[in-house]
């Protein structure tokens, strides 16, 4: 299975980006984008950012991303009764 995950590009140097992946920062090949501006969101997929998406698809695919990680921890962690 594959994953791309949106990300925020923090700064640009060269062919490379820094990516704020959810609160994770991540180095990012950004040569397939060279219109690539910081404070844009990117698809990140094996390191590279892919292609760019609106910053309310970002934040609607983050927020669901958070979601999903919230109900895995209750999975995991039930409470008692």
């Amino acid at each position: 299975m594959c994953l791309a995950v949106p990300g925020l590009v923090l700064s640009i140097e060269d062919d490379f980006a820094e990516v704020d992946l959810g609160g994770v920062k991540r180095k990012v090949c950004v040569t397939l984008l060279p219109d690539l501006s910081v404070d844009e969101y990117v698809i990140v997929h094996t390191g590279y950012a892919i292609e760019k998406l609106k910053p309310e698809e970002a934040k609607k695919t983050l927020a669901l991303f958070e979601e999903m990680a919230s109900m895995a921890d209750k999975m995991e962690s039930p409470e008692k009764e």
